[in-house]
């Protein structure tokens, strides 16, 4: 850790650059782009004016390449807090920005364009509650209306309206979206709407699916592991894949 950098920052900075790698190891790249976002604890970081500062990944390396002390450190209005040889992607934080200052709960914001979440967005139906990663998602899907490239902030409000509270967000026509309170809370939801996209599109190639009653999603909603305290709502999950990280390549640590 580097003198200057407080204890919190660094720590957020690791589990940060481990979730990267971690995205990498599974696939859910697109080349530099995409990104994910986390809000630095106040008593870590924050502006003169108070404001917060937020992590992101440096624009124009591969997620296999994100490290701890590589993160660049951004104000709310996207500009670089400190030293940075990496510039960030101006498309990237416009929607993660906004979710950010809009949303309370939204300390981290995660968007990634895998080939079964983009096929869900650009399906008139949208997501399939057929399945049983799906079924975990009862009331916590939200939809966005695509309105072109990410770089305009007049955007924001809207994106923000039609997210609501819900932490899994489809952009229509885009990809997958998912916000939450923690890093490792918000790993949990992307997890469980990618993988409901997968299933979905496995399914439909066999034909019509069969639903789940809305008792059911309920139900499923309520008893999931992935939003339950007790197994730390994510946190269990991250720890073991940070795990499998280390032992392929730990240099995400520096």
């Amino acid at each position: 850790m580097p003198a200057s950098c407080h204890p919190l920052e660094w720590e957020a900075r690791v589990k940060l650059a481990a979730c990267y790698r971690i995205f990498d190891r599974l696939g859910w790249t697109e080349l530099i782009y995409n990104h994910i976002t986390l809000r630095l604890p106040a008593e870590a970081s924050c502006g003169a004016d108070g404001g917060a500062h937020f992590l992101i990944n440096p624009f124009g390396l591969r997620y296999a390449e994100v490290k701890a002390s590589n993160l660049v450190k951004v104000d709310l209005a996207g500009k670089v807090v400190g030293d940075s040889r990496w510039p960030v992607n101006p498309a990237g934080f416009t929607v993660h920005a906004a979710i950010h200052a809009g949303i309370a709960g939204a300390h981290c914001v995660m968007h990634t364009h895998t080939t079964a979440g983009m096929a869900v967005a650009c399906s008139a139906a949208g997501l399939s509650m057929s399945n049983f990663y799906a079924a975990q998602l009862f009331d916590k899907v939200a939809y966005h209306p695509f309105e072109g490239i990410t770089v305009h902030e007049d955007e924001g409000p809207r994106l923000v309206r039609h997210i609501g509270d819900k932490p899994a967000v489809i952009l229509r026509n885009h990809g997958l979206l998912a916000w939450g309170d923690t890093l490792a809370r918000t790993f949990s939801t992307l997890w469980l709407l990618n993988r409901a996209c997968e299933i979905q599109l496995a399914t439909l190639s066999m034909g019509a699916a069969l639903p789940v009653s809305e008792d059911i999603r309920r139900k499923c909603t309520r008893d999931s592991l992935q939003f339950d305290p007790r197994f730390g709502a994510g946190e269990d999950v991250f720890a073991a894949l940070t795990r499998e990280i280390d032992a392929i390549d730990s240099s995400y640590k520096e």
